[in-house]
């Protein structure tokens, strides 16, 4: 009986102390660093903790407030003309509160987006900008009713309306070409919810 104690105890704590981030996980993270494809570069590195625990049989083995590193790994301005912003970046670390470091490599699924329209897309970790067609569109659209009511009220007759409509759409195109789309944005304090594809041995 003396031999086995000790035995089941060691047993028993090793059972405590080594757990497992079961796959399909899911991990939410808060930006502690600002992230913009109008600034930044591949190879920057991100910064950010967990806000949501992991539990499995009860037990949290990844605690609120474990910090996370990674890097960008691509990065594209908005175009003026064609041409959508894109972030990917890749975490790479998971560092607990007792100072256990471990490395991994979760998909992205999701990011808080707000109103800016932004969305994850593919399997690469990467963050889209949504398209502006329908606000340029309709950019165009005001600015040529604009410059018809203003044509229509100088000349009083539809060729002046036609002439201000004419100029304003001119204007509303070349305002459209020199200004370039929304920058993907990850702002300090915004969220992003990550999935674990594979399990991981946490000791």
């Amino acid at each position: 009986m003396g031999i086995r104690t000790p035995f089941l105890f060691c047993l028993a704590a090793a059972f405590v102390s080594a757990a497992e981030i079961p796959q399909g996980a899911h991990l939410l993270l808060r930006m502690e660093n600002s992230l913009s494809t109008r600034t930044a570069k591949e190879g920057d590195f991100v910064y950010l903790r967990s806000a949501s625990p992991i539990a499995v049989n009860g037990q949290i083995i990844v605690p609120v407030g474990s910090y996370v590193q990674g890097v960008v790994a691509e990065t594209k301005r908005s175009g003026r003309v064609s041409g959508r912003a894109e972030l990917a970046i890749r975490l790479e670390t998971l560092t607990l509160a007792q100072g256990t470091v471990v490395k991994f490599a979760p998909h992205l699924n999701s990011v808080d987006s707000g109103d800016s329209g932004q969305k994850v897309t593919g399997a690469e970790n990467k963050v889209e900008q949504a398209p502006t067609k329908g606000k340029d569109a309709a950019r165009i659209a005001i600015l040529a009713g604009t410059g018809a009511s203003i044509g229509g009220i100088a000349d009083r007759s539809w060729t002046g309306a036609g002439i201000g409509a004419a100029a304003g759409s001119a204007v509303g195109l070349a305002t459209v070409l020199l200004t370039r789309g929304k920058e993907v944005e990850l702002r300090q304090g915004s969220t992003l919810d990550v999935v674990f594809d594979r399990p991981i041995a946490i000791e």
